[in-house]
């Protein structure tokens, strides 16, 4: 979250393959203004719910119940200013996702989260130890 800091404040964050919103949420507290969390898992759409009234941010944020990749290959070009994924480790799903940001970029900023040793094309990539994130910047 520190790489992006300075383009959190005053953004409109979309959190994929939520899991329990922590990447919203924490975007959240550090400046952006709204947070869509999209997740398939009804579990983990409940957890972010109590999370989300539990912090009393509810006015900021939209849970979609969908599935990542039909929910991304919908938007329009850079409808939010940054999006992170945490796809589960074991799926294609941050590549499946880096290859629809090419070809429409739905943020202005994608970061996805995957193991070090897993190669996903983007812009930069930062580890941490057997984590690793990528970014991939729109034109």
């Amino acid at each position: 979250m520190s790489i992006v800091q300075p383009e959190i404040s005053d953004s409109r964050v979309l959190d994929l393959f939520a899991g329990s919103g922590s990447l919203g949420l924490e975007a959240l507290s550090r400046g952006a203004t709204a947070v869509d969390f999209v997740e398939h898992s009804r579990p983990c759409i409940e957890t972010i719910r109590k999370n989300v009234a539990m912090l009393g941010v509810g006015e900021e944020c939209v849970i979609h119940i969908r599935k990542v990749m039909t929910f991304v290959t919908a938007l329009d070009t850079e409808v939010y200013d940054i999006a992170f994924a945490d796809p589960p480790y074991d799926s294609s799903g941050g590549m499946d996702l880096v290859q629809a940001f090419r070809s429409k970029p739905f943020a202005k900023i994608l970061g996805v989260e995957h193991r070090a040793a897993a190669s996903i094309p983007g812009d930069r990539t930062t580890s941490y130890g057997d984590i690793a994130l990528t970014f991939c910047f729109a034109p």
